[in-house]
């Protein structure tokens, strides 16, 4: 009995070790069956750090038990297990995203364990670092212009009609002025441009119509005026009593001048003659101007025509002495000493000059009291005044021609006239180049601009010729 006490002893020595040695080797196992738990886990994404730590720190060691006395059994080990090891508890579900809201606040732990608060966190972000001012800017040399004006305000809501729209400007002529008023200011306005050497203006030509009522041949003249506004300047003496209107879109609309009582023969021609010039005279821009009629026509168009006069060096009055009855009959020895038999002068009535030669003639003082008084009808003082005025006074300013043509061949009082049927190209060829003059001291067959008398049915005809024969 005590014998084999003994041996039971020294098998438990002797197995004591071979304990300790199992416990190791079940250690490794699950070291390495961790570590292929950990591979698989990573590959799934479902591993933690948290659990490999709750895993190691659940793990130990077994303790080597200490020797018992002979006396004393050990205990029996533990049964091995072949099941494999739990498997690692489940990966907890990511943290909730960061809330803007605070956490719910949790009981404070006692005053002894309460760790200092963590400072909250800002609502909004932080305001920016301030910025430097900009530098000031340099200081200008001029004044700061002035600040914008408000725009007035609207006028109030009216329930009148509307007023009419205003008249365009220079739509009409007429004034109140006497004849001697209206010189003086024209004057006035010729001595200013004399003066002045530095004002730029475009140059214009005046035309001077001296009508008895209604212009016929309008629609010519309309045709020769489009398209050159600026270029010229109209100016029309009706008589007193004509009332037609003329239409808004017409180049004689609202040029109509205070006009008097007109006799064909009689000094109120002149008259008329010098008042279209003073009204012309008022626009410093007409430097050059010629007188026409209702029955006068264009022979070439504006360009040409233009041109024509504003680079003349002479003026276009016709005088010359004439010792017939229809020349030096015509004069009145009650004219001396201030004007000879020798200083009698004819010509046509229909003139072109330039602004000087046209402020002489509204200035004179001399000779036109002289016709007046004396140039008696049956004298027609519209062939004689300015022919003689000219010739006395300015003889080497002048062309001695005109450049309206009139048909003379005609024995009478009046000149010959043409109607419809005595339009056709080869005549109004004849007006424009048949004839031989010069011009500038040079010899042109350029000779009249203009002719007449052109009566109201040769309109349509001279429109067809217009475009291709007259060029405009």
């Amino acid at each position: 009995m005590g014998i084999e006490k003994q041996q039971s002893l020294s098998v438990v020595r002797v197995m004591h070790p071979c304990l300790h040695l199992s416990g190791v080797l079940n250690f490794l196992c699950f070291v390495i069956g961790l570590s292929l738990g950990i591979t698989v886990c990573s590959n799934m994404e479902s591993f933690s750090i948290d659990n490999i730590l709750a895993t190691v720190s659940s793990f130990s060691l077994p303790t080597p038990s200490p020797l018992l006395p002979v006396n004393q059994e050990p205990p029996q080990p533990p049964p091995l297990s072949l099941e494999p090891p739990p498997p690692p508890p489940q990966q907890p579900p990511p943290p909730p995203p960061l809330s803007v809201e605070p956490p719910p606040q949790q009981p404070p732990p006692p005053p002894s364990q309460q760790p200092p608060p963590p400072p909250p966190l800002p609502l909004e972000p932080p305001p920016p670092p301030p910025q430097q001012p900009p530098p000031p800017p340099p200081l200008p040399l001029e004044p700061p212009p002035p600040p914008p004006q408000q725009p007035p305000p609207p006028p109030p809501l009216s329930l009148e009609p509307p007023p009419p729209p205003p008249q365009p400007l220079n739509a009409t002529l007429m004034h109140n002025m006497t004849d001697d008023v209206l010189f003086r200011q024209a004057l006035m306005v010729s001595s200013r441009v004399e003066n002045s050497s530095n004002g730029y203006y475009v140059p214009k030509v005046a035309f001077l119509f001296l009508t008895k009522g209604l212009l016929p041949l309008s629609p010519l003249w309309e045709k020769f005026f489009r398209g050159h506004e600026g270029l010229y300047s109209i100016y029309v003496h009706p008589p007193p009593s004509y009332n037609e209107s003329v239409p808004q879109d017409s180049v004689f609309y609202g040029r109509r001048i205070t006009s008097q009582p007109v006799e064909w023969g009689k000094h109120s021609m002149i008259d008329a003659e010098r008042k279209l010039l003073a009204n012309a005279l008022l626009d410093s821009s007409n430097q050059r101007f010629v007188l026409l009629s209702e029955s006068c026509i264009p022979l070439f168009n504006f360009t040409t025509t233009y041109n024509y006069l504003i680079n003349a060096t002479y003026s276009f009055v016709n005088s010359y002495d004439d010792p017939g009855l229809g020349g030096r009959g015509r004069y009145s020895p009650k004219m001396l000493p201030t004007i000879t038999l020798s200083d009698w002068r004819k010509g046509s009535q229909w003139f072109e000059m330039n602004r000087k030669l046209a402020t002489v003639v509204v200035s004179d003082t001399k000779y036109y009291p002289l016709f007046r008084d004396y140039c008696t009808p049956g004298c027609f003082s519209d062939e004689h005044y300015i022919p003689t005025l000219m010739n006395s006074q300015f003889p080497r300013e002048i062309s001695n021609r005109s450049i309206t043509w009139v048909d003379w061949s005609r024995p009478g009082k009046h000149p010959g006239h043409f109607g419809w049927k005595a339009i056709s190209k080869q005549f109004l060829e004849w007006l424009r180049s048949g004839h031989n003059c010069t011009y500038n001291g040079n010899p042109t067959s350029l000779c009249f601009l203009f002719a007449r008398k052109f009566l109201p049915d040769t309109v349509g005809p001279l429109l067809e010729l217009a475009s291709t024969l007259l060029q405009f």
